[in-house]
């Protein structure tokens, strides 16, 4: 039990929260970085690609589903149409996440995002049209994050909404029965 109720919530997952927050740091510094100390623009794209596409993956299939309770996926149909697929925590799992991995989570994934966008308008006003392929593969990887779980949290207050709503409506259904049924 915590006695003192003000104290600060502190993060319920450190560890994902830092391999959140790692990748993502990782790519931008190795691009920022390697300009410095690599004169080889393959290796500069293959490594920075290889960092952002690692960040994508644990963002989307670990620190999604741990530190915001959201995981999503697109598959192609057999009509060769495009499905968003989106899996939630229960409703009350979901009020039981942790403020601060949420706040970290949502805010980084935004972050990084404007971090790529700022380095890309760098690499246009150098005319460095080469750099601005690898900015433009990893400001894709972390767009298809944003939006991915952003319509994933869409979903997700649309099922709570739901389900809140059947409940309280077969509540009241049974309660009324209950008072005709003498």
């Amino acid at each position: 039990m915590d006695l003192n109720p003000h104290a600060e919530e502190s993060y319920a997952h450190p560890r994902i929260c830092l391999f959140h927050v790692l990748f993502k740091a990782a790519a931008l510094a190795f691009y920022i970085l390697s300009a410095l100390f690599v004169d080889s623009f393959v290796i500069i794209f293959v490594i920075t690609v290889l960092l952002a596409a690692l960040d994508f993956w644990v963002v989307k299939n670990v620190s999604g589903r741990i530190l915001v309770g959201l995981r999503w996926w697109n598959e192609i149909n057999d009509e060769g149409e495009s499905v968003w697929k989106f899996e939630c925590l229960d409703q009350e799992s979901m009020a039981r996440m942790n403020k601060k991995d949420s706040w970290l989570f949502w805010w980084t994934l935004y972050l990084t995002a404007v971090a790529w966008l700022v380095l890309g308008i760098f690499s246009l006003i150098r005319f460095q049209a080469d750099y601005l392929l690898v900015i433009g593969v990893c400001l894709t990887l972390s767009i298809a994050n944003i939006v991915g779980f952003t319509k994933c949290r869409k979903d997700a207050k649309k099922q709570i909404q739901a389900f809140a709503s059947q409940t309280i409506a077969s509540q009241f259904t049974s309660r009324l029965q209950s008072a005709f049924s003498v």
